[in-house]
């Protein structure tokens, strides 16, 4: 058996590989924790930047929402303050309604025109003149409709008779005939006759009656 004894060329040989194999082991480690190191930092400041972009957007979302809720403030009080609105009642602005109170009422019955009643109007006899005159409410029923009338003295909002009847226009050998059946008056509907297929009392659910008559 062959021993080397120290100091011989194999054994410097051999210590020399042992060095470089240990120098490159040490390297590489060095290398590895280097790049270890590096990519925790390169993540630590990759997340810390995505926050403070996250932050800075969300600051400038809401900055820009204060704004054009401000804008929209203002463009609509310079509208407002343009607008002239002009009535008899009071208006009254509040959060999201806008309403107008204390204004006139329409009237109960539509009053006919001066030259529509005809108060000049006169007969030979030179007699006293009573001018009434009559409103019609229709409503389509079947093949014809159901007409009420509102009889009205001049200058009154009430009338003084109310009556209504069913009307149907049909066409002859000799020419159009009107049918009239009456169905009612001042509200009340008339005796059903007793040889009739026509029932007065639906018919008369059609009639359109004033609300205070």
């Amino acid at each position: 058996m062959n021993y080397v004894a120290s100091g011989t060329p194999e054994n410097i040989a051999l210590a020399q590989q042992v060095n470089g194999r240990l120098r490159a082991d040490s390297s590489y480690v060095a290398a590895r924790a280097f790049l270890l190191r590096a990519l925790g930092l390169g993540a630590f400041l990759g997340l810390t930047g995505a926050g403070i972009g996250a932050a800075a957007y969300g600051w400038a979302t809401m900055n820009q929402f204060d704004t054009a809720a401000d804008k929209i403030a203002k463009a609509m009080q310079a509208a407002l303050s343009d607008v002239t609105l002009k009535t008899k009642g009071e208006v009254t602005l509040t959060d999201n309604t806008l309403k107008l109170e204390g204004l006139p009422k329409a009237a109960g019955a539509p009053t006919p025109t001066k030259a529509q009643l005809g108060e000049q109007a006169s007969p030979a006899s030179k007699a006293q003149v009573n001018t009434t005159f009559t409103v019609f409410k229709q409503v389509p029923y079947l093949d014809g409709q159901i007409v009420t009338g509102w009889n009205f003295k001049d200058n009154s909002e009430q009338p003084y008779q109310q009556y209504c009847y069913f009307s149907r226009r049909s066409n002859e050998t000799k020419g159009q005939v009107e049918i009239k059946i009456d169905l009612a008056m001042d509200g009340k509907t008339l005796p059903q006759p007793v040889k009739s297929d026509v029932n007065l009392e639906i018919l008369a659910r059609n009639c359109v009656w004033h609300e205070k008559g």
